[in-house]
């Protein structure tokens, strides 16, 4: 009633997010969740200049989509919810930490296919790419957008191809720049094996991009999910390009039937990393040189214990 009583004055809305913000870790407000999230967006669209209170509203939305996350409430927000979020980037597009707050904010909600459709045609995509080339030393940053791109290509829904493409030299560039983190190397592992799996890659970026995933397996190889990822990004690559099957066994830092052998010892007891170690080994049998190097580094022996392990592998 206070909001809807003072929208015009921004101390007053700035008030009473700051105030609902100790109500919506309270359990008891659940059914009303939704309901303050409609009165956050309405006060920040109305006072779209102030950038407090864009980055309290923010804070607070993502509170919100926390606790409702946590007590496995759908928060459906609608399209004119995401419109706002790319609008008020496109308005603060300089300010590192309200793009911090809106691109983890794009993150959660990208979750749902409703809301990835909804992303999708406000063409966030561009937007996107843009905050990334611009922070790409932020690693909340990297982080969600990769995740953002991985729930926007993975569907089936037609996305632009170009854009698509033009999202795969940014994404190497965040995997470069943050390969020593585990998190982010993993969410930019993901956003590359689907634009991979979705044929963006162009075929000067094929031997670099496997260089790149090998360097992300040597380093996070204890990250299950990562594995997968990278096991599925390289498979892509692999059936692609018989220059990535070569890079893939000839790299100058070790082999990445090394790497295989050193992940399945890992992950034995994970059936899903297995799987997919055994999707990017169909792959290199392809290709006579690559199963020669298998046979030489004695490979049969692990797909021997593979098959022993799960024999409908």
């Amino acid at each position: 009633e206070f909001m809807q009583a003072f929208w015009d004055i921004e101390e007053a809305q700035a008030k009473a997010v700051q105030h609902l913000v100790g109500f919506v870790r309270d359990k008891s407000a659940l059914p009303y969740l939704l309901t303050v999230t409609e009165f956050i967006t309405f006060a920040m669209k109305t006072h779209a200049d102030s950038l407090k209170l864009q980055v309290d509203g923010c804070s607070l939305l993502l509170e919100i989509l926390s606790q409702a996350l946590e007590q496995d409430v759908v928060m459906a927000l609608d399209e004119n919810v995401t419109r706002f979020l790319l609008d008020t980037v496109r308005k603060h597009s300089e300010n590192e930490e309200l793009l911090s707050l809106v691109c983890t904010l794009l993150m959660m909600i990208s979750a749902s296919e409703v809301a990835a459709e909804n992303l999708r045609k406000v063409g966030v995509i561009p937007d996107l790419l843009s905050i990334l080339r611009n922070f790409l030393h932020n690693e909340k940053i990297c982080l969600s957008c990769c995740g953002v791109l991985w729930s926007l290509a993975v569907s089936e829904n037609n996305v632009d191809q170009a854009l698509l493409k033009s999202a795969v030299p940014v994404t190497s560039a965040v995997l470069q720049e943050h390969l020593q983190n585990g998190t982010v190397t993993e969410s930019a592992c993901s956003a590359l094996w689907v634009l991979s799996l979705q044929g963006c890659l162009s075929e000067n970026e094929y031997e670099p991009t496997t260089a790149l995933l090998l360097d992300a397996l040597r380093m996070h190889l204890e990250r299950p999910m990562l594995v997968k990822n990278a096991c599925l990004a390289l498979a892509s690559l692999l059936r692609l390009s018989e220059i990535s099957a070569l890079r893939f066994i000839t790299d100058s830092k070790g082999s990445g039937i090394n790497q295989i052998k050193d992940a399945y010892h890992l992950h034995f007891d994970d059936p899903e990393v297995v799987e997919n170690i055994c999707v990017l080994i169909n792959e290199m049998v392809q290709y006579d040189d690559v199963v020669l190097d298998m046979l030489s580094q004695k490979m049969e022996e692990l797909l021997s214990e593979i098959k022993r392990c799960f024999p409908s592998s």
